[in-house]
C-alpha cells in the first residue's frame, strides 16, 4: 500500500514543503531514498523502538520511503514522525484518509516521545500559503508556530497521540496564540536601563545619536568604564520592534534553534555579544548544513564586539560586506540561500595592550609604537563603516556615589523614535532605507547640506585635527542625525561641531 505523508526542508529562512511517500510491497528491507541524510538513513531504528513501545508494529515487508522532490537534500531528524505515520498508515494501522490535509514533522525518541524541532515559524508559514488544514509538531515548538494565523497548530508528546487522532478515537488540543497580546505585552520589557548609569552623559549622548540614525558606534576606554554596561543597555533606547520585524526575527531565531519553550514571538530586540575566539562561520553563518550566524541572530537589533582587536582578523573582515548589504549569502555547490543581518554594530576596545593611553590619571606602560601597532589590528575599510568613535572615561567618585538619578531609557526612546520617523518621511520612496546611517554618498551630497560657516568649520576641523577624508561622510551623516534629534531641518554649526567630535581615531597623531 502507498501512503503520503507531509513535511518540510529549512532553506535559509524560508522553508520547502516534503512530500513523503511510504510503500510497502513484498520483501525485508527498509530503504529511503530523495537525498537523505545519515540522521533521516537512521531514522528506522529510532522508529522500530518508538513504535514498538507505543503498541505498534513496523511491518516486517519491504518498505520504501521516497522524499520527494528527491533532488533536494534533506537533513535532520526532525522527519521521523513524517515518515513513522506514513509507515502506520501504509501498513493499515491508522486511518490515512486525512493524512493529506495535515503537515507533520517531529523527532522520535526511542519511547515514542518527541523532541524539539528547528524551524517550526517558516515551517507554520509555508503550511498556511499550501492551504494545510494543520501542522502536528512536538510540544516544545507549538507556541512558536501558533503565531500564524488559519493554520491549526497542534502541540503533541509522543506518536500514540498522532495516531489516536488519525484513527478519530482521540482528538488533539489546538494551540492558541493571540498574535497582537503576545507581541505588545512585552515589546520594551528590558532587564537593564539607562537610568542605572550613573555619570558618563557624553557616552549617553553619543549612543543615542547612534540609535536615532542607526549609526554603528565603538567606545574606546580603559578596563572597567563602563563600556560592556552601556553597550548593554543601548537596546533599551532603540525604537520598538514592528510586528513584520518580530516574525522576521523571530523566523531567523526559529531556524537557528534559539526559542525557548516558552516564546512564541521575539519582540525585544536582540542583543548578540559573541566571544572574541568566535569563528567566521559562526560569525556570519553558514557550514556545511547553513545555519544562521551572530550576524543575522542580532538582526533589527545590536552585535556587540568586546575587546575588538582580540577578534581575528579574518572574522572582522568577513563583516564587511554584510555590513553594507545588510544581508549575508552563503553559497554552495547546488544552493544558495540569504540570511538578513541589518544590525547596529557597537564595539568596544582599550586603547592599548595595558588599557591605559590617554588616562587622566594612570601612566600606560607600553612601549614606543605599540598603541599603532594595538590599533592597527583594526583594518581601515571596517573602521570606515564606524560613524562614531567614542572615548570612555572613568567614573569619578563623586558621580559614582550621586544619589541622583539619571534619566530613563523611555524618555531617550521618545526622542530617537522622534528622530526615526523625520527620517521615515525623509526616506518614504526608498523602501530598503531606514536610517541616515544607510544613506549612500550620493545622497548624503543631496540631503546633508551645510552652509558656508558649516563648510569653513569642517575644512578647519580636518586640517586641525587631520581628519581624513573618509571622515567628511561621516560627519554629515551624524550631524544630520544630531539635527533630527533637535527637530532642526538645517544642519547648524552646533551640530557638526558635536559630529566632529566623535571622529577620534581618525585624528592624526592619536595614536601618535
Amino acid at each position: 500500500m502507498l501512503v503520503k505523508t507531509f513535511g518540510s526542508a529549512v532553506y535559509g529562512i524560508e522553508a520547502i514543503t516534503i512530500t513523503v511517500e511510504v510503500n510497502i510491497a513484498p520483501g525485508t528491507k527498509y530503504f529511503v531514498v530523495g537525498l537523505p541524510d545519515v540522521a533521516i538513513k537512521e531514522s528506522y531504528f529510532r522508529i522500530e523502538s518508538a513504535l514498538k513501545n507505543c503498541g505498534y508494529r513496523m511491518p516486517r515487508q519491504q518498505v520504501v520511503v521516497n522524499m520527494a522532490p528527491a533532488d533536494i537534500k534533506k537533513e535532520g531528524s526532525s522527519y521521523d514522525l513524517t515518515i513513522a505515520t506514513g509507515v502506520l498508515a501504509a501498513s493499515g494501522q491508522i486511518e490515512s484518509e486525512e493524512l493529506d490535509k495535515y503537515l507533520i514533522m517531529g523527532e522520535l525518541s526511542l519511547d515514542g516521545g518527541l523532541q524539539p524541532i528547528k524551524g517550526a515559524l517558516p515551517i507554520a508559514i509555508q503550511a498556511r500559503k499550501e492551504k494545510y488544514k494543520g501542522f502536528i509538531l512536538p510540544k516544545q515548538n507549538a507556541r512558536e508556530a501558533a503565531i500564524v494565523n488559519d493554520l491549526d497548530v497542534y502541540g503533541v508528546e509522543n506518536i500514540k497521540q498522532v495516531a489516536d487522532f488519525f484513527n478519530g478515537t482521540a482528538s488533539l488540543e489546538k494551540e492558541i496564540v493571540d498574535t497582537r497580546e503576545e507581541f505588545y505585552n512585552s515589546l520594551t520589557a528590558y532587564d537593564s536601563d539607562f537610568s542605572e548609569v550613573r555619570g558618563q552623559e557624553n557616552i549617553k549622548r553619543a549612543l543615542e545619536i547612534a540609535a536615532a540614525g542607526g549609526h554603528n558606534v565603538i567606545l574606546i576606554g580603559p578596563p572597567g568604564a563602563g563600556k560592556t554596561m552601556l553597550a548593554r543597555r543601548l537596546p533599551s533606547i532603540l525604537p520598538p520592534l514592528s510586528l513584520y520585524e518580530s516574525l522576521e526575527t523571530t523566523k531567523i531565531h526559529s531556524v537557528a534553534g534559539k526559542l525557548s519553550t516558552a516564546d512564541a514571538l521575539v519582540t525585544t530586540r536582540p542583543f548578540r555579544s559573541p566571544h572574541h575566539t568566535i569563528s567566521d562561520v559562526a560569525l556570519v553563518g553558514g557550514g556545511s548544513n547553513p545555519q544562521p550566524g551572530e550576524i543575522s541572530l542580532a538582526h533589527n537589533g545590536v552585535l556587540f564586539l568586546d575587546e575588538l582587536p582580540e577578534f581575528k582578523r579574518s572574522a572582522l573582515e568577513v563583516m564587511r560586506q554584510p555590513l553594507e548589504e545588510r544581508k549575508v549569502t552563503i553559497s554552495r555547490a547546488k544552493f544558495t540561500v540569504d540570511y538578513p543581518s541589518s544590525f547596529m554594530l557597537i564595539a568596544s576596545m582599550n586603547p592599548c595592550p595595558c588599557g591605559y593611553y590617554n588616562h587622566p590619571e594612570k601612566d600606560c606602560i607600553c612601549p614606543p609604537g605599540t598603541v599603532q601597532k594595538y590599533l592597527s589590528k583594526i583594518s581601515g575599510p571596517l573602521l570606515d563603516r564606524i560613524d562614531l568613535h567614542v572615548e570612555v572615561t572613568p567614573v569619578n567618585f563623586s558621580e559614582l556615589s550621586s544619589e541622583r538619578l539619571a534619566e530613563k531609557s523611555e524618555f531617550i526612546r521618545d526622542r530617537v523614535i522622534k528622530a526615526r520617523d523625520i527620517q521615515a518621511d525623509r526616506f518614504g520612496n526608498k523602501p530598503d532605507l531606514h536610517a541616515n546611517a544607510q544613506m549612500s554618498p550620493q545622497m548624503v551630497r543631496e540631503i546633508c547640506k551645510i552652509t558656508t560657516a558649516g563648510q569653513n568649520l569642517l575644512k578647519k576641523a580636518m586640517e586641525k585635527l587631520g581628519l581624513s577624508a573618509r571622515a567628511y561622510d561621516r560627519i554629515l551623516k551624524v550631524a544630520r542625525t544630531i539635527a533630527d534629534l533637535a527637530g532642526s531641518e538645517e544642519i547648524l554649526l552646533e551640530h557638526l561641531a558635536e559630529a566632529i567630535h566623535f571622529r577620534s581615531l581618525d585624528r592624526e597623531g592619536w595614536a601618535g
